[in-house]
């Protein structure tokens, strides 16, 4: 019986623990997740989703508070067309998010950043070449593209002294999508250093339409793996979505994967940067909890906790502040929505938008519990409290259970010592 162990993940001449945890914004995959994952030798991941706000928290400074008042003459405007982000400030936030992280980097593994396309923030160019320009200033180990195809992406930083240098891969969920990827890729003679195919039990935002549960990540991989066999590619292939325990990474790997990207088991540990009461929820969440629906503003479904505070919440649409799904006109999808519910409600203080939701600012204070769909499973992990809290794990339990485990066991932890008074 094999364990996730006997394989090696190769990227370029080095070899890795086939584990990477994935990218969950905002900062719900910490930098300490991330280091901890390089630390045992697999690849993890830190988000540049809002990472204004992430510095803010973490580096004391005020890109968020200056940009409000900077815009606070619009808040009652409902066209947001004006709302810019300063690119230098930009850049700055980033540099401090990933370059203190690579500074605290130790361990033989990885940290890559994820990048997501559909954060458009009123100049989807200009914005995104910024946020990847500015991480590998920053020492980045790579780039994870996400949300989105990002057909012009390597363009953007094609003149960058760490093009080549640095590992840069896509998340696709169909071969279509990598085919297309691929083409555009080929006239910069680049082709990606890895490609995550996420199936349709990840969490959050999903590469499927509302038909999203007809499709199978065994069966896209297989797709995938024979075109690239066809075309005589050999880029590593990482299978996402719904990998809950050893046995399932196993069965990706040796069907010949290159290594598996997880998350949802790691949002209940203590490196993870949810709320210890979030965390909770998760953990309780049985698997009727889980929903997806669209109330996304990017338009792609999304799988969350119907629970969640976000759904249904009419608040005012925190665009000077954030504003990052502002598109390339300053439109999102959720103002549309909230300006549509105000003029439907003249004079009501509780305004009610169910069809979409601010999904910035919600994100911002972990409000939108977005979820894998095996995250029902999670009680089966851990230990129940006599309160009726459960125990958290360390990422590294969970990681090594990944790592060593076998016939689909989950490892549970060290039960706590009861506290006494």
């Amino acid at each position: 019986m094999k364990r996730v162990d006997d394989f090696r993940l190769k990227l370029g001449n080095k070899e890795y623990v086939p584990i990477m945890v994935g990218g969950m914004g905002v900062d719900i995959s910490t930098s300490e997740l991330a280091l901890e994952t390089a630390r045992l030798g697999g690849i993890g991941h830190i988000s540049d989703a809002m990472v204004q706000d992430v510095s803010d928290r973490k580096f004391d400074t005020s890109f968020v508070k200056e940009k409000t008042k900077l815009y606070k003459f619009n808040i009652n405007n409902m066209d947001k067309a004006v709302v810019q982000f300063d690119l230098e400030r930009l850049a700055e936030a980033t540099k401090l998010h990933v370059g203190a992280t690579m500074e605290a980097k130790r361990g033989d593994g990885l940290v890559f950043v994820n990048c997501m396309e559909k954060l458009t923030m009123n100049a989807p160019k200009e914005t995104l070449r910024t946020r990847l320009s500015a991480a590998l200033d920053a020492g980045i180990d790579g780039i994870t593209m996400s949300a989105g195809l990002h057909l012009g992406s390597f363009d953007l930083i094609k003149d960058h002294a760490r093009f080549r240098d640095a590992k840069l891969g896509i998340i696709v969920s169909s071969v279509r999508a990598l085919q297309i990827f691929i083409r555009k890729a080929a006239k910069l003679n680049r082709l990606p250093d890895y490609v995550i195919v996420e199936g349709p039990l990840a969490g959050g935002h999903l590469g499927f339409g509302a038909d999203w549960a007809q499709y199978d990540l065994h069966t896209i991989m297989d797709e995938i793996h024979a075109w690239m066999r066809a075309e005589n590619l050999s880029i590593p292939l990482i299978a996402a979505g719904g990998i809950f325990t050893g046995s399932d990474a196993v069965s990706f790997l040796e069907k010949g994967a290159g290594g598996v990207q997880v998350a949802t088991r790691f949002t209940m540990t203590h490196e993870c940067g949810l709320p210890d009461d979030v965390k909770q929820e998760y953990i309780r969440a049985t698997e009727d909890d889980i929903i997806v629906n669209g109330v996304s503003p990017t338009g792609y479904p999304m799988r969350m906790l119907k629970s969640t505070p976000a759904i249904g919440s009419g608040i005012r649409p925190g665009c000077e502040s954030y504003g990052y799904l502002l598109d390339a006109t300053g439109n999102c999808a959720y103002i549309n929505s909230y300006n549509r519910e105000v003029l439907a409600n003249p004079g009501s203080k509780n305004i009610v938008v169910m069809d979409k939701t601010c999904l910035c600012t919600h994100m911002r204070n972990f409000n939108c519990w977005t979820c894998g769909a095996l995250t029902w499973r999670l009680k089966d992990t851990t230990h129940k409290r006599a309160d009726g809290s459960y125990q958290i794990l360390s990422a590294q339990h969970v990681f090594e259970d990944y790592q060593f485990s076998i016939n689909n066991e989950i490892a549970l932890p060290v039960r706590e010592e009861a506290v006494t008074a």
